[in-house]
């Protein structure tokens, strides 16, 4: 199949993304047993032994190329819903020839809610995530409670949630999440350390990630905002 992204180019995800046969339907007994559906994706890759850092919304693939090289000790999982996005980044990731990174198209809230057992990821990446901007789609939001609750799970404990946007509003609405969750007595007894966010190490000069979308709004002369949550130990 030809995609626009391609450039005419025949594109081909091949052995990066993850088939119906590592991530099979969710059981029936997911009616009565939560954990019924969990799959570790750390057997996905070569190595599972290595340290695991998911990011949601890989857009083209860039971060995760250019981080998955420089990072060949840490496997990379990258989530993306939309599907000519997905089908670019994996097949820019094969043909960048790196085993340390799998990319699974889908909703990752989902993913981590049905899915994902807890202690597994070392980091959590959301950069640029889609601001849904008018009221009646905040529900669509990830930076939510229910987003934040399960990274705290699915992170080990000192475990990190990165993020970055350039929306102002979502900005805001993530900063109110942020205070109630990592306010020393959290939510529900679960509670994250801030801290600072730190340029990624594939960033060029004066970047905080180097993705396509950061590179395209900094010519349109956007802010940046971002911020670290660091799973209590």
């Amino acid at each position: 199949m030809s995609f626009g992204l391609g450039h005419g180019r025949e594109l081909d995800p091949g052995h990066i993304a993850v088939t119906p046969a590592e991530l099979p339907p969710l059981p029936d007994a997911i009616r009565t047993d939560p954990e019924a559906g969990r799959v570790d994706p750390r057997t996905w890759f070569p190595d599972p032994a290595l340290p695991l850092e998911i990011e949601f919304g890989s857009g083209k693939g860039t971060f995760l190329v250019q981080q998955g090289a420089l990072q060949p000790d840490t496997n990379f999982l990258g989530l993306e819903w939309a599907g000519e996005f997905f089908t670019y980044a994996a097949d820019r990731v094969r043909r960048a020839g790196l085993e340390n990174v799998r990319m699974w198209r889908g909703d990752g809230v989902e993913l981590f809610r049905w899915r994902m057992p807890s202690a597994i990821a070392r980091v959590v990446h959301l950069y640029f995530p889609d601001p849904w901007p008018k009221t009646r789609h905040h529900k669509k939001r990830t930076v939510r409670d229910e987003f934040l609750k399960e990274c705290h799970r699915v992170l080990v404990p000192g475990g990190e949630l990165r993020v970055v946007t350039d929306h102002p509003a979502y900005w805001d609405w993530m900063e109110d999440h942020f205070a109630r969750w990592c306010d020393p007595g959290g939510v529900e007894g679960i509670r994250f350390i801030r801290g600072a966010f730190e340029t990624v190490e594939s960033a060029e000069s004066g970047e905080m990630v180097g993705s396509n979308f950061e590179r395209k709004y900094r010519e349109e002369g956007r802010d940046f905002h971002g911020a670290v949550l660091r799973r209590e130990m």
